[in-house]
C-alpha cells in the first residue's frame, strides 16, 4: 500500500485499502486484523465493510480464503454484539449489521461442508438460533433460518444443530407463522415500516408496491427455508414424533413456494420426506383432510406433483396404512396412470391398455368406427342441451383406442370433463380432466382441459390448485394458433390474471364454446395437425418446449440430485436470493 492512497482513506486499516494491497503476505496479515479488531471497534461506517463482505460471500461462497482467516468468528461476534448493545445496534448504520452477518454465514456454508465445520468450530450456531428465536426482526429470522439450514444439511455439522433442541420448535413455529408475521410486521402498514426494512428488500429502488412485492417474496422463503431446515430433521425417526403432530402436519400440503420460489418443494417435500418412513405414514394417514390434499396435488400443475404420488404409493404399499387410504388414493392413482414418462407411473399401467394391444386390428377398427359414431350422436346432444345424455354417449365411445389415436381419447375425456362441469359435478370433471393431460403429448398441455380442470377446482375452493392451472391455461393460449383457444369467450379468473401472462382473456363464464366435435379430434390445442409434427418439431414452434421437456422428465430429478440434494431430501436445492 503506497503512501499516497493510505493519506486517501480517512480510516486507518480500512478494509477496502486492505483488499488492495499488493503484498499477499501483508495483504492476509492485515485482513485477519481487520477481521480480530473489528467487532471491538465503534466507529462509524462499519456497516460499509460489511455489506462488501456480503457481496464477496454471494459472488464467490467457495472461495476459502476468508474462512481461513477467521470470517465466521467476526460474523459470530458482530451478531452477538447486535443483540447484546442496543445502543450500538441503533448507533449510525449497525442495524444493518446483525443481517449481513447471518446472510454472510449462510452464503459461505451453503456449498461447501469443509465451511460448514469452521462455521460450527467458530460458534455461529448459538447467535443464529437467537435470532431465529425472535430477538431482533424477522429480517433477521430469515436470514438466521437459511443459515441454520445449510449448516443442518451437512452430516458432520447436523449435530451441533440438532444439539440446540429448540431449534427444530422454533422452525416449526417459524413455519407455519411466517405470513402472518410479515403480513402484521411490516405489509400491513406501509405507513409504519422500519425503513431499514425497505432498504434491504428494494436496495433502495422502489416505492411501496415494490417494497410489497419483495415482502411478499421474502415470507415465502421465510417459510420455504423453515420447511428446509425442519426436513433435515425429518430424515432422523428420533424428531418424526415431534414433526408428526397434527396441528402442524394438516398445514404441510398448503405450504408451497408460489409463483416467486417455485424452486422450492415446501411442505409436498417435507411429506415426502415423512412419508420414507413408516414412523412417519401413520401419522400422515390418520391426518384429517390429508389424503384429499395429497391427491389434489398429485392431480395438478404443481411442479412437484410426483412427490405427492410418491406419498401416496408408499401409503399404499405400506399393509398397516393402506386400508385408510386405499379408496381415496387409488381413483386418484388410476387418473394418473397414463404418465408413462415418469418412472413412478410406469407400474400403474391399466389392464384396459394392455388388453387393447392383444386385440387384432379388425376388430379394433370396427369398434373405433363405432365409438366415432356414438361420439357424433353425443355431439348432436351437447349442442341441443342434453347435457346428461351426452355424457352417457361420451362414456359409451370409450373402447379401446389404440396409441395411434391417442389423440382421440384425450378428446373424449376432456369433453366429458366438461359434461361434468355443466352438470355442476366437479370431482369427476377433476378426474377426467386430469386422464386427458397425462394422455397428452407434452404431458400436461392441452388447453382445455387446463382450463375445465381449473373451473372444477376453483368451485371446490382450492385456490391453489385452480391457479396453477389457470397460469398454465393461459401460458397455452398466448403461444396457441387455434382461434378457438386464443379468442375463447371465457373469463380468466381474477387472481389468475394478475399473476400469470399479462395476457387478458375476457367474455362470458359458460364453457359452452370449448366443446370438441369430431372433426377436431385429430387436431391439437394449438389448431395443428399433430399426426404431421414429431415432438422435436413441436417443441421448436411452441418456443418453450425445453421446459415441458424438463417437466416430463421431472421424477428424474431424485435420480440426479447431487448428494447435498439427497439429504436434503428435495429434489433441487433451494435458489437463492439476490439480497
Amino acid at each position: 500500500m503506497d503512501k499516497a492512497s493510505s493519506q486517501e482513506c480517512p480510516y486507518p486499516g480500512c478494509f477496502f485499502c486492505v483488499m488492495k494491497e499488493g503484498n499477499p503476505s501483508k495483504r492476509r496479515s492485515c485482513i485477519l486484523k481487520f477481521f480480530r479488531d473489528l467487532p471491538s471497534q465503534d466507529d462509524d461506517g462499519q456497516v460499509l465493510p460489511i455489506s462488501g463482505l456480503w457481496n464477496t460471500a454471494m459472488a464467490h461462497p467457495n472461495d476459502p480464503e476468508f474462512i481461513e482467516l477467521g470470517i465466521f468468528e467476526c460474523m459470530s461476534a458482530l451478531i452477538w454484539k447486535g443483540l447484546k448493545n442496543r445502543r450500538w445496534l441503533s448507533h449510525d448504520q449497525n442495524i444493518y449489521i446483525p443481517y449481513y452477518a447471518a446472510h454472510i454465514i449462510g452464503s459461505y456454508t451453503m456449498n461447501m461442508e469443509e465451511f460448514a465445520e469452521r462455521a460450527v468450530e467458530a460458534g455461529v450456531i448459538a447467535p443464529l438460533v437467537e435470532l431465529l428465536r425472535g430477538r431482533l426482526t424477522w429480517v433477521e429470522q430469515r436470514v438466521a433460518v437459511r443459515a441454520l439450514g445449510h449448516l443442518a444439511t451437512y452430516p458432520s455439522t447436523f449435530p451441533a444443530v440438532a444439539d440446540h433442541g429448540e431449534i427444530l420448535e422454533l422452525a416449526i413455529q417459524l413455519a407455519m407463522s411466517s405470513l402472518e408475521i410479515v403480513y402484521s410486521h411490516f405489509y400491513q402498514y406501509p405507513d409504519r415500516r422500519l425503513s431499514y426494512h425497505c432498504d434491504l428488500l428494494t436496495r433502495g429502488m422502489g416505492g411501496v408496491e415494490m417494497e410489497s412485492r419483495k415482502a411478499e417474496e421474502w415470507a415465502s422463503q421465510l417459510q420455504c427455508w423453515s420447511l428446509q431446515l425442519i426436513n433435515c430433521f425429518a430424515f432422523k425417526p428420533e424428531f418424526l414424533p415431534t414433526l408428526c403432530k397434527p396441528e402442524f402436519l394438516v398445514n404441510l400440503p398448503v405450504m408451497w413456494g408460489g409463483l416467486v420460489n417455485e424452486n422450492s418443494p415446501a411442505g409436498i417435500g417435507l411429506l415426502r420426506t415423512i412419508c420414507q418412513h413408516k414412523l412417519g405414514r401413520g401419522p400422515v394417514s390418520a391426518c384429517a383432510g390429508m389424503i384429499e390434499a395429497l391427491c389434489n396435488i398429485a392431480r395438478s400443475s404443481d411442479d412437484w406433483q410426483y412427490m405427492a404420488i410418491e406419498c401416496l404409493l408408499w401409503l399404499l404399499q405400506d399393509p398397516n396404512t393402506s386400508h385408510k387410504v386405499i379408496d381415496k388414493a387409488v381413483p386418484t392413482l388410476v387418473d394418473l396412470a397414463e404418465i408413462t414418462t415418469w418412472a413412478i407411473t410406469r407400474n400403474l399401467e391399466i389392464p384396459l391398455l394392455k388388453w387393447e394391444k392383444s386385440m387384432p386390428k379388425e376388430d379394433l377398427h370396427i369398434k373405433q368406427a363405432a365409438a366415432l359414431v356414438v361420439k357424433l350422436e353425443g355431439n348432436s346432444l351437447f349442442s341441443s342441451g342434453d347435457i346428461a345424455g351426452c355424457s352417457g354417449k361420451v362414456l359409451g365411445s370409450f373402447v379401446s383406442l389404440s396409441d395411434e389415436v391417442e389423440e382421440e381419447r384425450v378428446v373424449l375425456y376432456s369433453n366429458r370433463a366438461q359434461c361434468h362441469l355443466l352438470l355442476q359435478q366437479p370431482l369427476v370433471a377433476i378426474s377426467d380432466a386430469t386422464r386427458a393431460l397425462c394422455l397428452h403429448n407434452p404431458v400436461n398441455r392441452h388447453a382445455k382441459s387446463l382450463w375445465r380442470r381449473a373451473q372444477a377446482y376453483d368451485m371446490l375452493g382450492l385456490a391453489k390448485e385452480s391457479l396453477l392451472d389457470a397460469i398454465l391455461f393461459i401460458n397455452e393460449c398466448s403461444q396457441s394458433n387455434d382461434p378457438d383457444i386464443s379468442m375463447r369467450q371465457n373469463k380468466v379468473p381474477d387472481y389468475a390474471e394478475r399473476k400469470g401472462e399479462e395476457r387478458e382473456v375476457y367474455g362470458n363464464e359458460t364453457d359452452d364454446s370449448e366443446w370438441e366435435t369430431a372433426s377436431e379430434s385429430d387436431i391439437g390445442d394449438d389448431g395443428r395437425d399433430h399426426m404431421g409434427l414429431d415432438d422435436e418439431e413441436e417443441e421448436e414452434d411452441e418456443g418453450h418446449g425445453e421446459k415441458w421437456k424438463n417437466r416430463d422428465k421431472s421424477s428424474e430429478k431424485n435420480e440426479k440430485t447431487s448428494a447435498k440434494g439427497m439429504r436434503h431430501g428435495y429434489s433441487i436445492k433451494l435458489a437463492e436470493d439476490e439480497i
